[in-house]
Formats: structure tokens, sequence, C-alpha cells
């Protein structure tokens, strides 16, 4: 590397260092901006530039205050500045440092934003207070966020699931087509021909296609408590595109002190989003017993419950009918967070419970949740990330 070339090194690690600490040239690094990093360290400013010394300066003066126009300014800025994904980062952190949440009930306010899951979380918990001006511009935003999840996740679940449901009707005979020529050679290994080289093969086993009678029930048992917000929202997408599947029966049903059945809602997941109310208290037992009262084939039927586990309803009850359920044959997945948010905060003691009786607790991606359920279906072990 060439002096000039190291000298040019040196001179971008200081503005990036000049970027992150923010201040004037006397904050350490030496280093005046121009042009476009002004702009922004204006926008960095305003957001994080609040910090426990006095604020002096030009520089240090910045922030969004409390009017729209300023806020709508600045998500202008962000994003002229910063690529998508940081947008979301920045849009997140003005929400919570800086109380912003009411600004969200402004239509003009929402139609700035980078829309993403958190985003919606947010509407949502903000839904009872809405007026009716936002509602539609809210419900625009929403939908855009739930379609552009549809788009990535329902192709893959559909398939996995088709196949896990096939696999798990396989019958001893089948259709040419319908073979599965790798179970069929294990089972039938003890009829090789040596002088042959091959396996002659006296029990075919296939794929059966799963009729009605093999329909397998699915329960979406949802924490709509507030820290859960990102778990309701892509669990109301999966419900949907388990609805769409003629061979699973789906009913979605959220919680928190009191139980509300969604599954008629469960054609449009925008709607099962805003039947939510999220921020509640948690009564799992109470949910439990009724998901556990609208079960009619337990041998078919898998129960999700979806949870931090943090009860605040009776814990012994809970506990006894997640027994119950599993000694009917039900199959019982508990997942403490079903999103990207890495790893959730959680009841340890609750979840050690659960493991106790065979049902562990852990968090899903949305990447891995149509494998959970297709391991669920086929009543093989769960998939379980060995970071939960």
């Amino acid at each position: 590397m060439t002096t000039e070339q190291t000298d040019r090194a040196a001179a971008e690690r200081l503005r990036r260092w000049r970027l992150v600490l923010g201040g004037d040239t006397a904050d350490g690094t030496g280093c005046a901006l121009a042009g476009r990093d002004v702009g922004m360290d204006g926008t960095l400013t305003a957001l994080y530039g609040k910090g426990d010394r006095p604020q002096k300066g030009r520089d240090r003066s910045a922030g969004l205050g409390a009017s729209a126009p300023s806020v709508a300014r600045w998500l202008g800025d962000i994003r002229t500045y910063f690529p998508s994904s940081v947008v979301q980062v920045m849009q997140r952190d003005a929400i919570d440092r800086l109380g912003l949440s009411t600004l969200l009930l402004e239509p003009e306010m929402l139609a700035a934003v980078e829309a993403d899951v958190h985003l919606v979380g947010t509407l949502l918990s903000l839904n009872k207070a809405m007026p009716e001006t936002t509602k539609e511009t809210a419900r625009a935003v929403v939908r855009k966020v739930v379609q552009d999840l549809e788009k990535r996740l329902a192709t893959r679940t559909r398939a996995t699931l088709t196949g896990a449901l096939d696999r798990s009707a396989r019958v001893h005979r089948p259709r040419h087509h319908d073979i599965d020529w790798n179970r069929t050679v294990a089972a039938n290994l003890k009829h090789y021909l040596p002088e042959y080289r091959t396996v002659v093969p006296e029990r075919l086993i296939g794929y059966g296609r799963a009729s009605q009678s093999m329909r397998k029930e699915v329960v979406l048992c949802i924490d709509q408590s507030g820290s859960m917000a990102a778990s309701v929202v892509y669990a109301s997408v999966f419900g949907a595109v388990l609805a769409s599947m003629r061979s699973i029966s789906t009913r979605l049903v959220v919680f928190d002190t009191a139980v509300t059945d969604l599954t008629d809602q469960l054609d449009d997941p925008v709607d099962v989003l805003f039947g939510t109310r999220l921020g509640g208290g948690t009564d799992i037992n109470r949910a439990l017993a009724y998901c556990q009262s609208q079960i009619t084939r337990p041998a078919e039927t898998v129960v999700v419950l979806i949870s931090d586990l943090y009860e605040g309803g009776i814990r012994n009850e809970m506990l006894k009918r997640v027994a119950a359920m599993k000694a009917s044959g039900v199959r019982f997945v508990t997942l403490l967070a079903l999103s990207d948010e890495g790893a959730p905060a959680y009841d340890r003691e609750h979840a050690a419970a659960l493991a106790a009786l065979g049902a562990p607790a852990f968090a899903c991606t949305p990447d891995l949740f149509p494998e959970v359920m297709a391991a669920a279906i086929e009543k093989r072990p769960l998939p379980i990330p060995d970071t939960a």
C-alpha cells in the first residue's frame, strides 16, 4: 500500500469515527465534515446526539422535537443517507428513544415511514388510540408488510408441509409414482440378491395423498402481550398460509388475560392483526383450556403455543393441560418467539417444566418455522436450534 493509500485509509477511519462520536472538531478526532457528511451527521445527532453532557455548538443543538413537520423531514433525510435496513433500525430507535409513537397516528407520518414488522407491531399497539382518519393509512402500511412476508414465506411453507403431509399418509400399496424408494429399499434389504446385485422388494412403501380422513389439525395459540409483537405478525401470516392448505384445518387463537378466536378471519391476516390487542396481561392456562376444548382428533392435531411463558394464570393447571394433551396424542410445540429478533426473554422455570414434560420450548425464526411444523406433523424430532 502506497503512502497516499495509507493516508486516505486513515482519513476515512477518522471520518467514520467522527460520524459515530458526533460533536465538533474538539471532540477528539480533529476531523471536520463537509458536504453530504454534514447532513448525515445532522440526522444522527437528531436521534443519538442527546447525551448526558450539556449541548453546545451548532452541531449539538439538533433534535426531532415534537412537531410532525420536523419528523417528516428527518424521515426523508435518513432515507437519503442510509440504506433501507439502517433506516428501519433508526426509525425503531426514534420511536423508543424520543417517544414518537403518537406521531404515527398522523396519516402523513405513516406515509413517510419505511414499513417493517416492528413498525406493524407499534401500529397494532396504538390501534385503539388511532383516529379514524389514520386507520386506512395504517391498514395500507400493515398490508404492504404482510404481503411482502407472504411472498417470502408462503411458497416454501406450502412445499415443505405438503411433503410432510404426504409422508405422514404413507401407504403399502402405492401407485408407481407414489413409491418412496428410499424407505422401500431400506425395508427390503434382507431380500438383496448378490448374484443380481439388486433388491427384490416384497413390501412397497409409498407416499399417500393426504385425504380428508387424514387431514391434520393445527392450533396456533398466540400470546399477544406487548413483548410478542413481532411474533404475532409472523404467526398471523403463517396462520393464513396454513389455512389456505386444504389438508390442514387451522385454528388461530390469541390471548392475554382473555381469549379470542380469530379463525374466521384467517383468509386475511391484516384482519387478524387488527383483531389483536397488544399489551395486555397473560393467562396461558385459560388459552390452553380453550384450545383443548376445540380438539376433536388428538392424534392428528398439532398445538403450537407461541409465548414467552410469563404466566399470570395458574401455573400448575397450565402444565397439567399440556401433559393431558400430550397423553391424548396431541403434538405440542412451544415457541418462545417467532421472529428474527434474536434470543428472547422468557420464563426459564416454566420452560424447564415444559421440557420435563417432553415439550421443549425454543425460539424459532420465520425461516425455520416450516421445518418445525413439518417435523411436528410427521411426529419426528423437532429441529431445535443450538442457541435455544
